[in-house]
This record gives C-alpha cells, structure tokens and sequence, in this order.
C-alpha cells in the first residue's frame, strides 16, 4: 500500500469489516495504515469521499463516518439507494479485504463548541453522522441531547439495537423519540414544534431525505430558533429548478473567468450550469467533494459580476458578504463572472 495520497487525493484503504445493519444498509469498517493515520483523523459529522470506477465510468460519493473519534475505528455506513450506483454496489459486493479509494474526512456539520444541549433530527441514512455527533458529545460532555428519529418503518431503522443500548446507559441525558410513516405517516411540522417545545437552548443539526429536512428545518425556524444554531447536512444534490433557471433569463451569461492553480481560464458558458459543472466543461479540475452544498470543498470567491447559491449549508453570512460561493450551488446571474479558487 503507497504511503501517499494519489494526484485526486485518495488513499487506498482495505475494509476490515463489514456490519449488516438492516437489509439495506452496510457499514463498513475502514483499516487505516499507520502511515495515513494523520491524514485520516477526523472530526464528529464528517464524511469521506469514495471513488470507484463501475461499468468504466469514475464515480465519487461521499458516506459519513457513523464512528466517533473517541473509538478506535473508522467506519462509515451506507444505505441502498433507488438509482444509487455505488450505495448499491457496496452494499451488494463489499468484503472483507476489498481496497477501495478513500478521500481524507470532510465536513463542516460539526458538534459547536459551547454548552448548550443538542436537539437533533435524522431521517432514515441521515441517523449516520448525527451517530457519530451523539457518541462524541456523550463522550466528551455532559451536553443534554434530544433526538427524534423517522423512518419508514421499524425493520429499517439502523443502529437500533446501539441506540438503545447508549439510551439505557444515558438516560439521565439522552431521550429518543422515534416516528414510523407505516404508523402515522410522514412527519409534520407540528410534530417537529411539539418536540422543539420540550427542549431548553440548545443547538440543532438536521439530516435526512430533502423533504424530511424541508420540513424540521422550516419547523424549527417557526419555533424561533436563531438561524445560526440549525445545521443541516444534506445527502442529496440539489437540481436546478427550471423557475430558478427561467429568473436568470433576462441576463444572458456569456462568460465564466475562472482562476485556479495560478492560472487564467476564460470559459463559455452553458444556461443551466453551475461554476463548477462550468469549469469541468473547460477541462479543469476544479475540487468538490460532496456536490450538495454542505462540505465547502469547492467554495471560490467572486471577484466580479454575480451569481445566486441554490443551496448554502457550508458558509456563514460573513464568508457570502466577502464574495465566497460554493460552485456546485452556483448558477451565474451577470453577463460575465470572475471566480477564483484560492
């Protein structure tokens, strides 16, 4: 195994165990060799990102680790997607023994540094960094934390046996409420405002499917929650709705300028496409990693012209006053834009 990362930045690391956790989901426990084991510490709420080549093309997707940095592994966990390539192979062909290639940690959904309880909502795959949230601030505080829980139903709720065991071990400060949609159907805002009620100040991270997340996070806002303690990790890439493309209409993009490893490219540009699928259009390799707006890998700055984010869960209000963007988000919105990646 090399002892450095390759020219994309990834590592080869073995899977030194596998864990069924449901019929549809997997974790995989990562051996990370002494020699990579700075470059793969990493904090609670990150994830890495994979790359595997499936029918000759290079897929890359991103998984959070559902470890804690306080345990002596690395593991992420991966649940079947409809449509999922990769979720889908890993969980129908990962081994014991099997490399794969594997980005240093990434992330921005971090636990924040202060005292306040924790409120936290996960909706099916979206339990899988709040795990990792949970053990570590069980671990290292004496934080209250709130989780509400949805899934479908009972037989696909991951880590159900390890929840329970953390809630019998915590119960002076862990409370868990889970939602089936077979019993009540989906989760309603009022349900979100009830559960918000019961909670003192506190810090709230939100993972899930898009519409689960929609709906705890527009909950929460309601129940007077300042914006800057609602953390969101989303797990799906956001897509240019046609009225999000129909509004920039009246100005016509005609180029993006794009700076990057110390050199100048002036690339056309293509209506609907955002900074970084403009700059892969001209050749370049620009960096990304999550393409859902929550990791801040491909954040650049604009120095001139405009463009509108369609989604921002990476930077805060100072960083998008100084110009930052995140590409993968970006649709332009001036005649020319100048972007630089820095």
């Amino acid at each position: 195994m090399g002892e450095h990362l390759d020219a994309d930045g990834f590592a080869p690391l073995r899977i030194k165990r596998v864990v069924r956790e449901t019929s549809d989901a997997v974790s995989l426990v990562l051996d990370v060799p002494h020699h990579c084991s700075g470059r793969f510490r990493y904090q609670a709420g990150q994830f890495l990102t994979l790359r595997v080549t499936l029918d000759g093309r290079d897929l890359r997707r991103c998984y959070s680790m559902s470890s804690a940095p306080v345990e002596d592994e690395l593991r992420i966990t991966v649940k079947r997607d409809p449509g999922g390539l990769v979720s889908n192979w890993l969980n129908d062909t990962a081994s014991e023994g099997v490399e794969l290639l594997v980005a240093p940690p990434e992330g921005r959904f971090l636990l924040r540094d202060n005292h306040r309880g924790i409120v936290a909502f996960a909706g099916g795959s979206g339990i899988t960094p709040i795990m990792s949230l949970i053990r570590t601030a069980l671990a290292t505080s004496v934080r209250p934390i709130r989780l509400f829980y949805a899934n479908r139903s009972r037989d696909s709720v991951i880590f159900a046996d390890t929840l329970s065991r953390l809630v019998d071990r915590h119960a002076d400060r862990l409370t868990l409420t889970q939602h089936f949609d077979d019993d009540g159907g989906i989760v309603t805002p009022t349900a979100v405002e009830s559960f918000v009620a019961a909670a003192g100040p506190a810090d709230y991270y939100i993972c899930g499917p898009g519409p689960f997340m929609d709906t705890v996070e527009s909950a929460v806002r309601k129940s007077g929650v300042p914006r800057e303690r609602i953390h969101l990790e989303r797990f799906q890439v956001t897509q240019a709705p046609a009225d999000a493309v129909a509004a920039e209409a009246d100005v016509t993009t005609d180029e993006v300028v794009i700076e990057l490893d110390r050199t100048t490219t002036a690339a056309p540009y293509r209506a609907g496409n955002t900074l970084l699928q403009t700059a892969r259009t001209a050749g370049l390799r620009a960096p990304s990693s999550c393409e859902t707006g929550s990791c801040g890998t491909c954040m650049a700055r604009i120095v001139s012209g405009s463009a509108r984010m369609l989604n921002n869960d990476a930077l805060d209000d100072d960083e998008v006053a100084e110009g930052w963007v995140l590409t993968c988000q970006s649709l332009p919105t001036s005649r020319t834009v100048h972007v630089v990646y820095e």
